[in-house]
C-alpha cells in the first residue's frame, strides 16, 4: 500500500503547487465552461459523499478556507488514510468498486483524477506540469478497456486526435482535451 499512498502523496503535491500558482480562479481551464476554481472546487468535493458511502470515510468540508488551504487539508487526510493499514487495506463492500481495498479505490478513482486535473489547473494558468509518464500510459491502457463506459458516463470528452507520442499528452487527447489548449486562445474569443 505504500506505493499507493505515496503516489498519491506525489500527485497531490504537485496539484498543490499548481493551486498556489494559480494566478486568478477564474481563469478557463480545458474542460468546457469550467474555471480554475471549478477545477480545484471539484476535487474537493466529489470525493465527501463517494468516500463516505462507499468506505465510511469522513472528510472534512470547511468551505470557509481558501483553496490552498482546502486542498492541504484534503490531501492531508487521504494520505492518513492511505498510511494508516486500518484503512488501507480494508476491502470496500459497497458501490461500483466493491470488493477491492481502500487504496485501490482510491488510487483508481481519486488519485488518477487529481492526476489529470494537474494538467487543466496548469495549462488554465500557462504552464506545462510536470505528469508522470508512466503513470499516464498505465491510467491510458486501463482507461482504454473500459473507452465506452466512460464516453457513456459523460464526464468525458470525445477524443482528440494527436499524433504525439508523448504519454501525457495521448492521455489528455483521450479524455477529450485539446493537447493544444491554451488560455490565451479563449480570453480572445470573449
Amino acid at each position: 500500500m505504500k506505493t499507493l499512498a505515496a503516489r498519491h502523496d506525489t500527485f497531490a503535491k504537485n496539484f498543490a503547487h499548481e493551486v498556489r500558482e494559480l494566478n486568478d480562479p477564474t481563469l478557463p481551464t480545458p474542460v468546457p465552461e469550467w474555471t480554475a476554481n471549478d477545477v480545484v472546487e471539484h476535487l474537493l468535493a466529489w470525493p465527501v459523499p463517494v468516500l463516505s458511502d462507499w468506505m465510511g470515510l469522513d472528510l472534512a468540508d470547511d468551505v470557509t478556507d481558501s483553496l490552498a488551504s482546502r486542498w492541504t487539508t484534503r490531501s492531508s487526510e487521504l494520505s492518513e488514510y492511505l498510511a494508516d493499514p486500518a484503512v488501507n487495506s480494508t476491502v470496500v463492500r459497497k458501490g461500483p468498486m466493491a470488493g477491492q481495498t481502500c487504496a485501490e479505490v482510491i488510487d483508481r478513482i481519486y488519485t488518477a483524477d487529481v492526476f489529470m486535473h494537474t494538467w487543466d489547473l496548469a495549462r488554465a494558468n500557462s504552464r506545462t506540469p510536470d505528469l508522470d509518464p508512466d503513470f499516464a500510459n498505465e491510467l491510458l491502457a486501463g482507461m482504454k478497456q473500459m473507452e465506452q463506459v466512460l464516453r457513456d458516463s459523460g464526464q468525458y470528452g470525445p477524443p482528440i486526435h494527436t499524433s504525439s507520442e508523448d504519454p501525457v499528452i495521448q492521455l489528455i487527447a483521450f479524455i477529450g482535451r485539446d493537447p493544444a489548449w491554451e488560455p490565451e486562445a479563449q480570453n480572445n474569443r470573449a
